[in-house]
């Protein structure tokens, strides 16, 4: 679990082109500590930071290297699990599943444990939240996702080699449409749709949150299969 040394000077993940952990100053894709564009959520990230002072709570940085050919892009940070953590996907249910996968898939190394410090690493990808503030009910209002879709598309344009993007949910995927200039309506998300542009393939999958797979909307294997289709996608 990070540590928050003040309140001025938070534990931050390192800027894109590194893993993760280490301090770094926000770059144009990131939101400023404390970003205060959303009220709503500047608000929850206030009232958490009193209810769980140990928390990361702050934006959920980019997680991996701008030299990676796959972006993984989910919804927003879990109030427990990234949220807590400072890294995308870690410390919740969801990321049991991904960084599982990941790794089976040789996606990743090292050993998850559920914290930032970890040592664990991608290989080839990346992680971020379209949405990079924890919302209330893990719903962030259509609002927020317009507001916080210029990180999303900063994110994109900061990882040049892309080949590949996997969205994790419908409001991901719509988000990652809108930030590349192309129509919803002629990209309709689904699991396993794959639609292609000039240079990307965009790949899209049930969220891998542990009400999809406890209900039995997304299984493990479904989950590896769409993985490993973005992967190849990718050219990795």
């Amino acid at each position: 679990m990070p540590r928050r040394t003040s309140r001025n000077t938070p534990d931050r993940a390192a800027p894109i082109g590194a893993q993760t952990g280490s301090p770094g100053s926000p770059t144009p894709h990131e939101p400023p500590s404390d970003c205060p564009l959303c009220p709503r959520l500047h608000t929850f990230r206030h009232e958490n930071r009193t209810r769980y002072p140990t928390y990361f709570n702050d934006p959920v940085p980019f997680f991996g290297r701008n030299d990676a050919r796959l972006l993984i892009v989910g919804l927003a940070p879990g109030l427990h699990g990234a949220n807590r953590t400072g890294r995308p996907f870690t410390g919740d249910h969801a990321g049991l599943l991904l960084y599982g996968t990941l790794k089976k898939l040789g996606l990743a190394r090292g050993t998850y444990h559920e914290r930032s410090d970890d040592g664990l690493e991608l290989i080839g990808c990346a992680i971020a939240n379209a949405v990079r503030c924890v919302p209330p009910g893990n719903k962030p209002l259509p609002s927020e996702v317009t507001t916080c879709r210029q990180f999303l598309t900063a994110t994109i344009r900061a990882v040049p080699n892309l080949g590949a993007i996997l969205a994790l949910g419908k409001i991901a995927h719509d988000s990652i449409c809108t930030a590349l200039s192309v129509p919803k309506k002629d990209h309709v998300f689904g699991h396993g749709a794959t639609h292609t542009f000039e240079r990307i393939a965009l790949l899209s999958s049930y969220h891998c949150s542990r009400l999809n797979t406890n209900t039995g909307v997304l299984t493990a294997p479904m989950f590896e299969a769409i993985v490993s289709k973005a992967k190849s996608a990718a050219g990795l």
